[in-house]
């Protein structure tokens, strides 16, 4: 399966030629191994993988009695796995590189000989966690990885044509037409519901059995429950809280978290911890309200007011219903068909946060409740800076619409308190591109290409 990171790992490799490792860091089971797998087999004359989550006595012996003396680290490295090495022509893969912190110390004096290039995976949380005793290398480019985002499921299904027309008309700020739009739907839709877990979307391309697909999302999120309470320590807890009550946040009209909800007269500074290993995870997006949309949107960041959303919209939907359910009230089936009543909202807004957050953006929100004007109580979905050069701060609003028939109430009076930053207004919604009053109207799965 194809994946942008691909083209960032070869920049890093032109660019740097050796004189740096490459970090890709992300959560689990978003296909990392499989990435570097590929781009040493394409990109090198040769590889070596190192897969510390399971490896031999003998290589370890290697990092703890040659890294003084590199030709024989080298040599006995290739004669243990059988490969030869080819300066400058080689890559060295430290996999799952938390599993030990030794390897990842020894960066510095590997990437220092400059003989071959040296990539290393792992899970952020496990990362930062195994660092004891060891001095983290400076000679690190880090590189995040997510799950698949819209475009990439659709190279998977083999629809890469109609999303290059779908790119096309939006740099045209052009509709597609009735027909192309409705199948654009009936993909998004799929996708809601796979996600972009490459397993769960391997299983899919291959079977198209949603079971199958719900039962590998259900395990990937077991193995996110395991890694809380491996590594969160004492606030496993209170990080196990969280995770499971994301769902029930998004369903709420404000959806931002609130500890009393958690658990009674709780109050922010009390999860702190655990808010900063969901963070760290990778596995929740956080979205942060700003207090005022000047040009620095984190300068007014506001860490008290924050929403949680799943890095993947398709474990979201597991998480929010149970395996009888899905099953036996067919609601994927009504998912798929547009036909479900319930609050899609939740779903809608997670996907575009899960959307933006792939593209590059960080997440931000605005909201004001002022008791005092109602001109300015308002609550803006997202806000994100688009790089154009103009005299404006291009800080541009977007609402998320999860139904045909909406109100722009918030956006307009966003528009007239604002008008001095912003760069341009959109509303993401169900229909087909349309530019009407100022306002660009964009159909849900173009929110990744903003």
């Amino acid at each position: 399966m194809k994946r942008k990171i691909y083209n960032k790992m070869l920049q890093w490799k032109q660019q740097w030629g050796g004189r740096s490792a490459l970090l890709v860091d992300g959560a689990r089971r978003i296909g990392k191994s499989w990435i570097v797998r590929e781009f040493g087999q394409k990109e090198y004359k040769s590889f070596i993988l190192i897969d510390f989550n399971n490896v031999d006595t003998g290589i370890t012996e290697l990092f703890e009695r040659y890294l003084t003396d590199l030709d024989a680290f080298f040599m006995r490295l290739s004669l243990y796995t059988g490969v030869r090495l080819y300066p400058r022509e080689s890559l060295i893969i430290f996999d799952e590189v938390q599993m030990y912190p030794k390897a990842r110390a020894a960066i510095k004096y590997l990437v220092n000989d400059g003989r071959y290039d040296y990539i290393e995976t792992g899970s952020l949380v496990s990362i930062n966690h195994n660092v004891k005793d060891i001095v983290i290398p400076s000679e690190e480019i880090r590189m995040n990885m997510y799950p698949m985002d819209l475009e990439e499921f659709m190279w998977a299904v083999g629809e890469e044509m109609l999303f290059d027309y779908v790119r096309t008309q939006y740099k045209s700020q052009s509709p597609l037409g009735q027909g192309l739009h409705r199948r654009m739907m009936e993909i998004l839709r799929t996708y809601l519901l796979v996600g972009g877990m490459p397993q769960a979307v391997e299983s899919f391309v291959e079977r198209k059995d949603m079971r199958d697909v719900d039962a590998i999302k259900r395990s990937i999120l077991a193995l996110y429950r395991n890694d809380i309470s491996k590594y969160a320590g004492r606030s496993a807890p209170k990080v196990t809280m969280v995770f499971d009550n994301i769902p029930g946040m998004l369903q709420q009209h404000e959806k931002r978290f609130r500890p009393a909800k958690i658990k009674a007269s709780a109050r922010m500074k009390d999860f702190l911890e655990p808010m900063f290993w969901l963070d760290e995870s990778r596995v929740v997006n956080f979205c942060y309200n700003t207090t005022e949309p000047s040009v620095g949107l984190a300068l007014n960041k506001d860490d008290s007011k924050v929403k949680l959303f799943m890095a993947d919209t398709g474990l979201l939907v597991s998480m929010a219903f149970g395996a009888g359910e899905l099953e036996q009230g067919g609601i994927y089936e009504k998912i798929l068909r547009g036909k479900l009543e319930f609050n899609k909202g939740m779903l809608v807004e997670n996907l575009v946060a899960q959307l933006l957050r792939s593209a590059g953006h960080p997440l931000f929100y605005y909201t004001c409740s002022s008791r005092d004007s109602a001109d300015d109580r308002m609550e803006i979905d997202f806000l994100i800076r688009k790089e154009e050069v103009t005299s404006r701060h291009n800080i541009c609003p977007i609402e998320v619409k999860s139904t045909g028939r909406y109100t722009l109430t918030s956006l307009e009076k966003y528009a007239r308190k604002f008008h001095s930053y912003i760069g341009r207004s959109y509303v993401l919604h169900s229909k087909d591109l349309e530019v009407k009053d100022g306002i660009v109207y964009l159909p849900l799965y173009m929110a990744g290409l903003l």
